[in-house]
Protein backbone atom coordinates (compact mmCIF):
# COMPACT_ATOMS: atom_id res chain seq x y z
CA UNK A 1 0.00 0.00 0.00
CA UNK A 2 1.36 3.40 -0.93
CA UNK A 3 1.52 6.41 1.38
CA UNK A 4 -1.71 8.42 1.21
CA UNK A 5 0.20 11.70 1.65
CA UNK A 6 3.00 11.51 -0.93
CA UNK A 7 1.85 8.52 -3.00
CA UNK A 8 5.47 7.46 -3.60
CA UNK A 9 6.71 5.28 -0.73
CA UNK A 10 5.22 2.19 0.89
CA UNK A 11 3.02 2.96 3.89
CA UNK A 12 4.60 1.73 7.12
CA UNK A 13 2.57 3.73 9.65
CA UNK A 14 -1.16 3.26 9.96
CA UNK A 15 -2.99 5.85 12.04
CA UNK A 16 -6.58 5.51 13.17
CA UNK A 17 -8.25 8.47 14.92
CA UNK A 18 -11.70 8.76 16.44
CA UNK A 19 -13.13 12.27 16.74
CA UNK A 20 -16.73 12.70 17.90
CA UNK A 21 -17.46 9.10 16.95
CA UNK A 22 -16.09 9.50 13.41
CA UNK A 23 -13.24 7.13 12.57
CA UNK A 24 -10.57 8.22 10.09
CA UNK A 25 -7.64 6.12 8.93
CA UNK A 26 -4.36 7.19 7.35
CA UNK A 27 -1.57 5.08 5.91
CA UNK A 28 1.71 6.98 5.73
CA UNK A 29 5.32 6.27 4.85
CA UNK A 30 7.94 6.79 7.55
CA UNK A 31 8.96 10.17 6.18
CA UNK A 32 5.44 11.63 5.99
CA UNK A 33 4.57 10.20 9.41
CA UNK A 34 7.64 11.89 10.89
CA UNK A 35 6.70 15.20 9.22
CA UNK A 36 3.29 14.99 10.89
CA UNK A 37 4.86 14.22 14.28
CA UNK A 38 4.10 10.49 14.48
CA UNK A 39 7.44 9.24 15.81
CA UNK A 40 8.80 7.51 18.85
CA UNK A 41 6.06 4.91 19.29
CA UNK A 42 6.92 2.16 21.69
CA UNK A 43 5.40 -1.30 21.68
CA UNK A 44 6.56 -1.99 25.23
CA UNK A 45 9.61 -3.10 27.15
CA UNK A 46 11.00 -5.32 24.36
CA UNK A 47 11.37 -2.42 21.94
CA UNK A 48 12.93 -0.34 24.73
CA UNK A 49 15.55 -3.03 25.34
CA UNK A 50 16.28 -3.31 21.62
CA UNK A 51 16.44 0.47 21.28
CA UNK A 52 18.88 0.76 24.16
CA UNK A 53 21.11 -1.99 22.73
CA UNK A 54 21.09 -0.51 19.24
CA UNK A 55 21.43 3.01 20.63
CA UNK A 56 24.71 2.00 22.26
CA UNK A 57 25.85 0.86 18.82
CA UNK A 58 25.38 4.31 17.35
CA UNK A 59 27.33 5.93 20.19
CA UNK A 60 30.16 3.41 20.07
CA UNK A 61 30.54 3.25 16.31
CA UNK A 62 29.81 6.65 14.84
CA UNK A 63 31.51 5.50 11.63
CA UNK A 64 28.43 3.61 10.42
CA UNK A 65 27.27 4.78 7.05
CA UNK A 66 24.26 7.09 7.07
CA UNK A 67 22.51 5.43 4.13
CA UNK A 68 18.77 4.99 4.33
CA UNK A 69 16.35 2.26 3.36
CA UNK A 70 15.21 2.60 -0.23
CA UNK A 71 11.69 1.49 0.67
CA UNK A 72 10.71 3.42 3.82
CA UNK A 73 13.53 5.96 4.12
CA UNK A 74 14.59 4.89 7.63
CA UNK A 75 18.25 5.16 8.61
CA UNK A 76 20.08 2.87 10.99
CA UNK A 77 20.05 5.73 13.51
CA UNK A 78 16.22 5.68 13.31
CA UNK A 79 16.20 1.92 13.89
CA UNK A 80 18.55 2.32 16.86
CA UNK A 81 16.45 5.13 18.32
CA UNK A 82 13.09 3.35 18.12
CA UNK A 83 14.22 -0.25 18.44
CA UNK A 84 12.11 -1.17 15.40
CA UNK A 85 12.90 -1.48 11.72
CA UNK A 86 10.78 0.56 9.34
CA UNK A 87 9.90 -2.25 6.92
CA UNK A 88 11.00 -5.69 5.74
CA UNK A 89 13.49 -4.12 3.34
CA UNK A 90 15.36 -2.59 6.31
CA UNK A 91 16.55 -6.08 7.28
CA UNK A 92 18.28 -6.37 3.91
CA UNK A 93 19.57 -2.79 3.96
CA UNK A 94 20.94 -2.82 7.52
CA UNK A 95 21.61 -6.55 7.78
CA UNK A 96 25.32 -6.21 8.51
CA UNK A 97 24.68 -3.73 11.34
CA UNK A 98 21.71 -5.64 12.82
CA UNK A 99 23.14 -9.16 12.64
CA UNK A 100 25.32 -9.15 15.79
CA UNK A 101 22.55 -7.59 17.89
CA UNK A 102 19.86 -9.93 16.65
CA UNK A 103 22.16 -12.85 17.45
CA UNK A 104 22.76 -11.54 20.95
CA UNK A 105 19.07 -10.90 21.62
CA UNK A 106 17.60 -14.06 20.06
CA UNK A 107 20.51 -16.46 20.47
CA UNK A 108 20.82 -17.02 16.72
CA UNK A 109 20.10 -15.43 13.38
CA UNK A 110 18.22 -18.29 11.75
CA UNK A 111 14.53 -18.76 12.45
CA UNK A 112 13.97 -22.29 13.76
CA UNK A 113 10.25 -22.13 14.43
CA UNK A 114 8.51 -23.37 17.52
CA UNK A 115 10.28 -26.31 19.08
CA UNK A 116 7.93 -29.09 20.18
CA UNK A 117 7.65 -29.81 23.90
CA UNK A 118 9.71 -32.45 25.60
CA UNK A 119 6.79 -34.80 26.26
CA UNK A 120 7.25 -38.17 24.68
CA UNK A 121 4.63 -39.81 22.55
CA UNK A 122 2.26 -42.05 24.46
CA UNK A 123 1.02 -45.20 22.80
CA UNK A 124 -2.51 -46.06 23.84
CA UNK A 125 -3.27 -49.66 24.58
CA UNK A 126 -6.27 -51.39 23.07
CA UNK A 127 -9.32 -50.49 25.11
CA UNK A 128 -11.12 -53.77 24.71
CA UNK A 129 -13.98 -55.11 22.69
CA UNK A 130 -16.96 -53.14 21.43
CA UNK A 131 -19.25 -54.72 24.00
CA UNK A 132 -16.94 -53.69 26.85
CA UNK A 133 -16.81 -50.15 25.50
CA UNK A 134 -20.61 -49.99 25.21
CA UNK A 135 -20.91 -51.04 28.86
CA UNK A 136 -18.38 -48.39 29.83
CA UNK A 137 -20.31 -45.82 27.79
CA UNK A 138 -23.55 -46.69 29.57
CA UNK A 139 -21.92 -46.31 32.99
CA UNK A 140 -20.37 -42.95 32.04
CA UNK A 141 -23.70 -41.62 30.79
CA UNK A 142 -25.40 -42.81 33.99
CA UNK A 143 -22.71 -40.99 36.02
CA UNK A 144 -23.27 -37.89 33.83
CA UNK A 145 -19.65 -37.82 32.66
CA UNK A 146 -20.56 -36.73 29.17
CA UNK A 147 -17.13 -35.62 27.95
CA UNK A 148 -15.56 -38.98 28.79
CA UNK A 149 -18.60 -40.70 27.30
CA UNK A 150 -18.10 -38.82 24.03
CA UNK A 151 -14.52 -40.10 23.82
CA UNK A 152 -15.66 -43.69 24.40
CA UNK A 153 -18.47 -43.23 21.84
CA UNK A 154 -15.91 -42.10 19.26
CA UNK A 155 -13.76 -45.15 20.00
CA UNK A 156 -16.78 -47.43 19.49
CA UNK A 157 -17.52 -45.79 16.14
CA UNK A 158 -13.90 -46.15 15.10
CA UNK A 159 -13.85 -49.85 16.02
CA UNK A 160 -17.17 -50.55 14.31
CA UNK A 161 -15.94 -48.73 11.22
CA UNK A 162 -13.02 -51.14 10.88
Amino acid sequence: MLCQKCGKNNATTHIKTVINGKVTEQSLCGYCAAKQGYTGFSAGPISNILASMLGQTIQVSAGISSHSCGCCGATFADVAETGKVGCAECYREFGAELLPYLKRIHGGVRHTGKVPGTKQLVIKEETGSVSELKAKLASLVAAEKYEEAAVVRDEIKKMEGK
